[in-house]
């Protein structure tokens, strides 16, 4: 399901946010399931409680690494030089991706509907990372990070993720939205370290947000596929 909008508030961001949307171009769709060529894959949105997140060594020590570069906060505009530190990224990574931040973020259109913010992360004067996120009332959510590859040593996207907490942290916000994980599929599951404690996890079924759990993700992820199985069957016998 999709909701096409020409502009968004602030606090219309938070609701959707609330409810299991996100992001998707210019446009905020929602999901249960990701399919995929080792299966079917159930999704469950996360969001962190911004006032009861804290960090503990891990975290700690991935400040103190980057300490050495300078970390800016700006509007977003899309310019050459993010486009082309996005291209280094795009060619080293190995999964699905779209491989232009312009056709990511934009899709072709002139106009951001979304209150949309960058992280940047310099060395000198060169460019080493960046984090876009979208600005509601109460919350931000993230929607990309990526970084050059030659800085790979310094969980340069880990470190965004901080950083964009921080943001959160300092303008009051109550919420930050990182995206969903996938149940069992590791590849999401970086999304859990900032700090897995101040961590809620959507349940679909009820709309509600429960402290996170892999005891609650099993569940809700086997609800999900036994209700998807039960409509499968119904609609073949239809």
């Amino acid at each position: 399901m999709s909701v096409a909008l020409s502009r968004l508030p602030g606090d219309f961001l938070d609701y959707y946010l609330a409810q299991g949307y996100y992001r998707m171009g210019q446009n905020l769709f929602t999901c249960q399931f990701l399919p995929l060529e080792s299966g079917l894959y159930t999704t469950h949105w996360l969001r962190l409680a911004v006032v009861r997140s804290e960090y503990g060594p891990k975290q700690r020590r991935l400040f103190r690494l980057n300490e050495q570069f300078a970390v800016a906060v700006r509007p977003f505009r899309l310019t050459a030089e993010y486009e082309a530190l996005y291209e280094r990224y795009y060619q080293s990574i190995d999964f699905d991706a779209n491989p232009s931040l312009g056709d990511l973020l934009l899709e072709g259109s002139p106009h951001n509907i979304f209150d949309t913010y960058v992280l940047e992360v310099r060395d000198g004067e060169r460019l080493i990372a960046a984090g876009v996120f979208d600005h509601g009332t109460d919350t931000i959510a993230g929607i990309v990070n990526f970084y050059d590859p030659d800085y790979r040593k310094y969980s340069p996207g880990k470190y965004l993720m901080l950083l964009k907490l921080e943001h959160a942290r300092r303008h009051g916000l109550g919420y930050y939205y990182p995206g969903y994980l996938v149940h069992n599929y590791p590849k999401f599951d970086y999304k859990l370290w900032v700090c897995p404690d101040a961590t809620e996890v959507f349940n679909a079924r009820t709309h509600q947000w429960r402290p996170f759990s892999w005891e609650e993700v099993n569940r809700e992820a086997a609800r999900l596929l036994t209700d998807r199985t039960a409509r499968d069957l119904a609609e073949e016998t239809e």
